[in-house]
C-alpha cells in the first residue's frame, strides 16, 4: 500500500484513525480534530514522536479512518474501538465490567431494594458504584436485619400470602391485601426514606427521625415497638463508626490517584457519595514507554467512564490538565454539569493524598507479587522463547460424550481476566473423544482471534496428556499466530515414585512439542504453583458449564421435545391438567378442545408423551 498516497486522500475532519501492522494487526487506534494534519504528522522525518511511537511508525502497514460529527464523537468512537480490539501501542484497562450499585425503586408504590449493575432512566435512585462489592453486601445485611423494606422481586399487582421475611419482622410485607392500608403506605414510605438516608450516610437526618419516632410511640404506649427503634439507633451507631467518612462538604467525587515508575504505573480510585468511599479500584498498567502524565490520565478517564456508571459532580486528577472534550462528553453522559480538574482546596488535596498514597502501596503490591519470577521460571523449565506474560488454558468436559463443552480461561498480569474468559458447546465430536474436542475448542478459540485481529497468548495451556497436545498442535497449525503450546497432566499414582534417572514419576508432568519424554515439575516450585493454580481454574470453569447443561436437560419438561408447544402453550397445558401425568392421561380431543390447540399438535403431543 502507498501510504504517501493514501495520506492525500485523508479529509481535513475530526474522526479516529486506525494504524495496523503486517496481517492486519492492529497496532494502535486514536483520535483527531483533524485527521489529515495528525496522520501526515506520524509520517514527517522531522516529527519528534518519541520512542514508543516511533517503533510503533516503523510497524505500520496500513491505516484507515473513521469521519466523525465532532471531536466529542470521536472521543466516544475511540474509547469503544480501544476496548473491543485491544491494540499493542495503546493504554488497556484490563477491566470492563459494569459494577455493582444499589437500587431504590422510589418509582414504584412499594419500593424495594435491589443490587444492580445497569443503570436505567426510570425514576429509581441508584447508589454507588461499590467496589469491591464486600462493603455493599455487609451494608444489604444492615438493611434486612434493621429496616422492613422488601428486597424481593415479585410483582405487587396481586395480593399473596406473606413470605417468611414478614414472620421474621424483616418485611412489612405489602404483597398481603390486608397491609396496604393508607396508615401501612404511610409507615412503609417512612422506612423507605430511612433506607434512603443510611445509603447517603445522613446520619442527622435519620438519627432525628429515628429518636423523633421512639418518643412518639414511647407516648402512645407502644413500648414494644419505641424498642425496636432503640434497638435500631444502637445498631446504627456502631454500624457508622466502621465505614470510612472523610468530611460531607466534599459530596459526591471520584478521585484518581497515580504513582508512576519508568515504564509502569499504578492507577487508585477512590469513589465517594456524599463525602463517604464507597469503593476503591486500582489498576497495574506495564510497558508505558516514553507516554507522558497526561497521556495516561486521559486515555484512563477515556477508558474507565466509557462504561455504564454513575458519574459524580467532580472528578478529582492527579496531574494538571485541560481535558474539555473528555468533560463535554461526561457531561452529555450525566445529564448535568460535572468537573473535570485538579484538587482545590484543603479537603481535596488530603483525599487526593490518600488516593496517591494507596496508589503507591498498589504499585508495590503488584510488584512484589512474585509472579514475574514464576513465569520467568516457566519460561526456563519448558524451553520457551519468551516469558508468557498471557496464558490461556484450554480444557473439555463430559460424561459418556453427552453434555460436552470446552472452555477457556486467561491469565494475565498476576491474575485471571474474567472478560477473556470463553465457553464452547462442542459441535462436530460426538461420543467420548476427549483429545478430538481439545482440537475443536483450540480450532475455535485461535479462529476467534484470528477473525478479529486480536491478540494472541504467549502460551497455551492444554488439560491433559500427548495425545491431546497433538490435537491441540494440529489445530493450530492452519493459523498464523505466535503462540506456544503445552499440555499439563496430572500425576499417576500408581506409577514407581523414582525412576532410573532419580526423577520422581508422581508428580505433574508438562508435554512440550517435538520432546518424547515430558517435563515432570518439582512440588513447592512458583511455577508448578502457578501451572497447577491456572489448569484447576479452567477444569472448574469447564465442569461448572458442563454441570449447569447437565441440569437443564435433567429438569427440562418432555412438553420442550414436542414441535409446536412453546412457552405459552406449556402453560395452557400444565394450567389446564395440573401435571405432565395427567396431561398423558387425557384424551386428545379434550387437549384438542383448549384455546390455541388443534387436533394434530394434540396427537402429536400424546404420540410423545407415550
Amino acid at each position: 500500500m502507498d501510504i504517501k498516497k493514501k495520506l492525500q486522500q485523508v479529509p481535513s475532519a475530526s474522526g479516529i484513525y486506525i494504524m495496523k501492522g503486517a496481517g492486519e494487526k492492529v497496532l494502535y487506534v486514536g483520535k483527531a480534530k483533524n485527521l489529515k494534519n495528525r496522520l501526515r504528522s506520524y509520517f514527517q522525518k522531522s516529527a519528534a514522536l518519541g520512542d514508543r511511537k516511533s517503533k510503533m511508525v516503523q510497524e505500520i502497514k496500513a491505516f484507515e479512518y473513521v469521519v466523525t460529527k465532532n471531536e466529542l464523537e470521536a472521543l466516544v468512537l475511540e474509547a469503544n474501538f480501544i476496548k473491543k480490539l485491544k491494540p499493542r501501542f495503546n493504554i488497556i484497562l484490563r477491566d470492563d465490567k459494569n459494577y455493582p450499585y444499589l437500587k431504590l425503586t422510589v418509582n414504584e408504590k412499594w419500593p424495594r431494594l435491589a443490587i444492580v449493575r445497569k443503570i436505567d432512566k426510570d425514576g429509581a435512585l441508584y447508589f454507588g458504584p461499590y467496589v469491591p462489592a464486600g462493603t455493599m453486601w455487609e451494608m444489604v445485611k444492615f438493611i434486612r436485619r434493621h429496616f422492613s423494606i422488601r428486597i424481593c422481586k415479585y410483582n405487587l399487582g396481586r395480593p399473596f400470602r406473606p413470605c417468611v421475611q414478614y414472620q421474621m419482622g424483616r418485611c412489612l410485607a405489602p404483597c398481603s391485601e390486608s397491609l396496604r392500608r393508607d396508615e401501612d403506605w404511610e409507615i412503609y414510605q417512612e422506612t423507605v426514606r430511612e433506607v434512603r438516608s443510611f445509603i447517603q450516610g445522613d446520619k442527622r437526618e435519620l438519627l432525628v427521625n429515628l429518636h423523633n419516632r421512639m418518643h412518639r410511640l414511647s407516648e402512645e404506649l407502644k413500648f414494644e415497638e419505641a424498642a425496636r427503634i432503640r434497638d435500631r439507633l444502637k445498631a446504627l451507631e456502631g454500624a457508622w463508626e466502621s465505614q470510612r467518612v472523610t468530611t460531607p462538604e466534599l459530596g459526591d467525587m471520584d478521585v484518581i490517584g497515580l504513582y508512576r515508575a519508568k515504564e509502569e504505573a499504578s492507577i487508585f480510585m477512590l469513589f465517594l457519595r456524599n463525602g463517604m468511599v464507597v469503593g476503591q479500584k486500582d489498576f497495574f498498567i506495564k510497558k508505558l514507554g516514553d507516554i507522558e502524565d497526561k497521556e495516561l490520565i486521559e486515555s484512563f478517564v477515556g477508558q474507565f467512564y466509557s462504561r455504564e456508571m454513575l458519574l459524580p459532580s467532580k472528578i478529582v486528577l492527579p496531574v494538571k490538565a485541560r481535558l474539555q472534550i473528555q468533560k463535554q462528553w461526561l457531561q452529555q453522559k450525566r445529564g448535568r454539569a460535572i468537573k473535570l480538574a485538579s484538587a482545590k482546596g484543603e479537603h481535596e488535596h488530603k483525599i487526593l493524598k490518600m488516593a496517591n498514597d494507596n496508589a503507591y502501596y498498589s504499585f508495590n503490591k503488584h510488584k512484589d507479587a512474585g509472579s514475574d519470577e514464576a513465569l520467568l521460571m516457566l519460561k526456563n523449565i519448558l524451553t520457551l522463547k519468551a516469558i508468557p506474560g498471557k496464558i490461556v488454558a484450554i480444557d473439555v468436559s463430559n460424561i459418556s460424550g453427552s453434555e460436552s463443552v470446552g472452555a477457556c480461561v486467561l491469565y494475565e498480569e498476576g491474575k485471571f481476566i474474567k472478560n477473556g474468559y470463553r465457553l464452547f458447546k462442542i459441535k462436530t465430536v460426538k461420543g467420548i473423544d476427549d483429545v478430538a474436542m481439545i482440537g475443536e475448542v483450540v480450532d475455535r478459540y485461535l479462529k476467534s482471534i484470528a477473525d478479529s485481529n486480536g491478540e494472541a497468548p504467549q502460551l497455551l495451556l492444554i488439560d491433559g496428556g500427548r495425545g491431546q497436545l497433538q490435537y491441540a498442535l494440529s489445530a493450530a497449525k492452519q493459523f498464523d499466530l505466535s503462540v506456544e503450546i503445552v499440555a499439563i497432566a496430572k500425576a499417576r499414582e500408581k506409577l514407581s515414585q523414582v525412576n532410573k534417572t532419580g526423577i520422581r514419576t508422581d508428580c505433574e508432568r508438562v508435554y512440550i512439542p517435538g520432546k518424547r519424554a515430558p517435563v515432570y515439575l518439582e512440588p513447592f516450585l512458583s511455577s508448578t504453583y502457578l501451572l497447577q493454580k491456572i489448569r484447576d481454574e479452567v477444569h472448574r470453569f469447564a465442569i461448572g458449564y458442563h454441570r449447569k447443561l447437565r441440569s437443564m436437560r435433567t429438569f427440562a419438561s418432555p412438553l420442550e421435545k414436542v414441535k409446536g408447544i412453546g412457552k405459552a402453550r406449556r402453560l395452557l397445558l400444565l394450567r389446564h391438567f395440573g401435571s405432565i401425568d395427567k396431561i398423558r392421561k387425557a384424551r386428545v380431543e379434550d387437549i384438542a378442545a383448549l384455546k390455541g390447540m388443534n387436533r394434530k399438535i394434540a396427537g402429536d403431543l400424546k404420540k410423545s408423551l407415550n
